[in-house]
């Protein structure tokens, strides 16, 4: 938000200079990110003075120059070389002497030296209006009126306007200060509290409604959903001419950033910058039947906006209307067939309050972010709707001599209650963590527009202001009196006092560091996706769609964390990063019956090569199995030795094959080859490998213990068998039929080759399985191995279907 230095000088006695302002002002919480000064002519005419022709001859070496001597009130006249036409003696012009920098109208700036021109010295130049940046005329040098002072700066001729502007990060709370008279007022507040003149600053707030309304009621109001519109203020003003604004309002709109358009329009611009409250200007003619209507909008009903854009209305937005058309979507945008135009000669001006939520809605939905809404959304003051609208007319009167006004039209159907609250200055102190006097507390408090109704000891009762609607609890006084006492003046105590508290629980945190650390030493990225997401990518009825979707591309929270990291390596491959290990601890949320829920993940994307490339190594690209040793080491680390299942993913949107590894009936991570329909509707090339941990069902499964057990002094034996089984078997599946039948002396189960061709029969294929067996109270017998391995076979024929193989 951009607040002008000579605005704010407007409201009050400011004699600080613009750096003690914008000092103070970051002090207070409006906090400045920038500060730059403005000239109405770039550059300020800096080193440009007005001249006189004296002599002007024809250059010798060139036809169509000439030699000229030119009075700037110097110590000498200037010889310049000047190759404009219409140069003659006794010319009153303006001089760029040497060193000045010119900013021309198009073009880059440039610095004038002396010279020499075709063998004749020139000690400046005779100007342009374009040279100079004051219009696009190039027809020949500026002719000033004969009695022009010479010498005189041209600065002080064109009367430059300057001014500092500041650029201030307003939080989205402080709507009071969505305005220069609300910058104005907490600067004066600030001023009175912390530099404490002998004579104390108040703010002068410009009169208005100082006009008679000899004009008839010709255009009524009626609000038929005052929970969207709680107050509507408008007036009619005729016989105006749109032409352009004078001088000082167009100075001050383009201090600030805005463009001037034409008399009335500038005027509404105005008086919203200057006190916060959009306005609107319509065409009074074009409101047909003399009515203004505030409703919702109908089915399929369409405006035309002033972008000349058609738009389809939703139920829910607000529409200004007249008799039988909307003329203006409330709080937003105008519609271009109301909007005033070159021979508009009526004007109806809108003050109102628009409720935000209704305006945010509206905005979101059609993508239009309006200095009108930005307000709007914040919530403007709507005690002020009255005063915005009278001060607009009163400058439409000046600008417009001879008008008629219109009785004024206040629609407020509930009127807003007076706010007090409860305040006791100990709360405020204990709080602070500061002893503030109560008389301090008193005077920053009326300072910043609160009045206090009574005290009564440690209560004190104080009346909010209208435009104050961020205050509602005790808390926010005293953010109020840290800001203007001054956070710098609140001491940091020499000891904090921290309560020695000892954690019983899982440490969520070292285990997450540890896992990354983890991950991060073997190559991967940790990537931090925002929550949201699109529905774009396909969501079920179980996704969170949010209200006010700042894009359709961020409209839904996302209920799974796969779109987010698939959109990173999409961007990653565009910008040629192919080979990629990423995970993300994020969350997810979906709803159900019972209302909302979240959850914590820790999710891998795997896709490219195993590694980068290199001279000495072969380049392998990565696959389910790279991924599931991924996967294995995050279990290890995290729950150790917790018997697992496995079991094969079926029908799943997200997936082309994978696992699912459950524990204890909980799931714990789901992983494999994402579905290349899903990579085809993100771009992604080639192939990704995804795990997804529920990180709530990991860490419940952290051992609250660790048992400690002596080193195991026998050996383990390990025995091969190669089966012959059906291609939809899993290993999972036999690996959970020998844990089931050896109990005591069977430790680890692993697969260790796979075979399908030609040597075994179509539709089957061979697993070559490692066991080892291992007792911890001596050393297994070859006859008990082999009745282990008599055991695990006839299991493996009687429920997997399986064959020895031979050969």
């Amino acid at each position: 938000m951009k607040i002008s230095y000579n605005w704010l000088k407007k409201y009050a006695a400011i004699e600080l200079p613009p750096s003690e302002v914008g000092r103070l002002l970051t002090e207070i919480g409006l906090e400045v990110e920038h500060e730059e000064d403005f000239e109405s002519i770039k550059g300020g005419l800096i080193g440009l003075v007005v001249g006189e022709v004296k002599t002007c001859i024809k250059h010798a070496n060139a036809d169509k120059l000439s030699l000229t001597t030119v009075d700037v009130a110097g110590p000498a006249l200037l010889n310049i070389v000047c190759g404009a036409a219409n140069v003659a003696v006794g010319q009153k012009v303006i001089v760029a002497t040497d060193g000045a920098i010119l900013y021309p109208y198009t073009g880059e700036s440039f610095k004038i030296k002396k010279s020499k021109i075709r063998g004749e010295a020139s000690e400046g130049m005779i100007c342009a209006e374009d040279e100079i940046g004051l219009g696009a005329s190039h027809a020949g040098i500026m002719v000033l009126p004969a009695d022009t002072k010479v010498g005189m700066p041209a600065s002080e001729y064109f009367k430059i306007y300057k001014d500092t502007v500041f650029e201030i990060g307003l939080t989205p709370n402080r709507a009071d200060a969505i305005s220069h008279i609300g910058v104005a007022r907490d600067l004066v507040a600030a001023i009175n509290i912390r530099n404490k003149p002998a004579q104390p600053l108040s703010l002068s707030v410009p009169e208005a409604g100082k006009y008679n309304a000899n004009g008839k009621l010709d255009i009524t109001v009626t609000i038929q959903n005052p929970e969207a519109c709680k107050r509507y203020c408008g007036i009619t003003i005729s016989g105006i001419k749109v032409a352009e604004s004078p001088q000082w309002l167009k100075d001050s709109l383009s201090a600030i950033g805005l463009r001037p358009i034409n008399n009335i329009v500038d005027i509404t611009n105005y008086v919203m910058h200057e006190t916060g409250q959009p306005l609107h200007a319509f065409d009074a003619d074009k409101i047909k039947g003399g009515k203004v209507i505030v409703c919702k909008a109908k089915a399929d009903e369409t405006i035309v906006t002033l972008d000349g854009t058609e738009r389809k209305l939703h139920t829910d937005d607000l529409l200004i209307c007249n008799e039988s058309d909307a003329m203006c979507i409330a709080g937003v945008y105008g519609g271009i067939e109301s909007g005033v135009k070159e021979n508009t000669t009526r004007v109806f001006i809108e003050s109102a309050y628009f409720e935000p939520s209704h305006v945010r809605k509206t905005a979101r939905r059609y993508g239009l972010h309006t200095d009108a809404s930005f307000r709007f959304e914040r919530g403007v003051d709507i005690g002020n709707t009255p005063y915005a609208m009278q001060r607009a007319a009163d400058l439409i009167i000046e600008v417009c001599p001879g008008v008629t006004v219109s009785t004024e039209q206040d629609v407020y159907p509930v009127k807003a209650q007076e706010r007090h609250l409860d305040f006791s200055p100990s709360f405020g102190r204990k709080l602070l963590g500061h002893d503030v006097s109560d008389k301090e507390i008193e005077s920053i408090i009326q300072n910043v527009g609160i009045s206090i109704i009574s005290k009564n000891g440690e209560s004190w009762k104080l009346n909010l202001p209208t435009y104050r609607m961020d205050i509602a609890v005790q808390a926010d006084i005293v953010e109020e009196i840290a800001r203007f006492y001054g956070y710098n003046n609140i001491p940091i105590p020499a000891t904090i006092k921290l309560p020695m508290v000892h954690s019983k629980g899982i440490q969520a945190d070292k285990v997450f560091e540890e896992i990354s650390i983890m991950l991060t030493g073997n190559g991967f990225t940790e990537i931090m996706n925002t929550s949201l997401t699109s529905s774009k990518f396909g969501m079920d009825s179980s996704v969170v769609r949010l209200a006010n979707p700042l894009s359709s591309d961020l409209d839904v929270l996302r209920s799974a964390m796969l779109n987010n990291g698939l959109v990173c390596i999409n961007r990653n491959q565009n910008n040629q990063w192919a080979d990629l290990k990423l995970f993300e601890f994020g969350r997810t949320y979906t709803k159900n019956e019972k209302g909302f829920s979240e959850e914590e993940h820790l999710s891998f994307w795997v896709t490219g090569n195993k590694t980068a490339e290199s001279w000495n190594a072969k380049q392998k690209p990565a696959d389910f199995y790279f991924l599931k040793g991924f996967v294995g080491q995050v279990l290890e680390k995290v729950i150790g030795k917790v018997k697992c299942e496995e079991a094969v993913i079926i029908d799943n949107i997200y997936f082309a094959a994978g696992l699912t590894i459950s524990a204890k009936n909980k799931t714990l991570v789901t992983y494999g080859e994402v579905s290349h329909t899903v990579l085809k509707n993100h771009d992604v090339k080639g192939e990704v490998y995804y795990a997804d941990f529920n990180w709530k069902n990991i860490l419940s499964l952290i051992p609250s213990k660790h048992d400690i057990k002596e080193i195991v002094r026998f050996p383990l034996v390990s025995r091969d068998l190669a089966l012959v089984i059906e291609k939809n078997v899993q290993f999972a599946q036999l690996k959970q039929l020998a844990y089931q039948t050896e109990k005591e002396l069977l430790k680890e189960v692993s697969v260790f080759d796979v075979y399908m061709g030609d040597k075994v029969e179509q539709g089957k294929k061979s697993y070559a399985i490692r066991f080892l067996l291992q007792s911890e109270h001596k050393t297994l017998t070859d006859k008990e191995i082999d009745k282990v391995m008599e055991k695990l076979v006839k299991v493996y024929e009687e429920k997997a279907g399986a064959t020895v193989r031979t050969k």
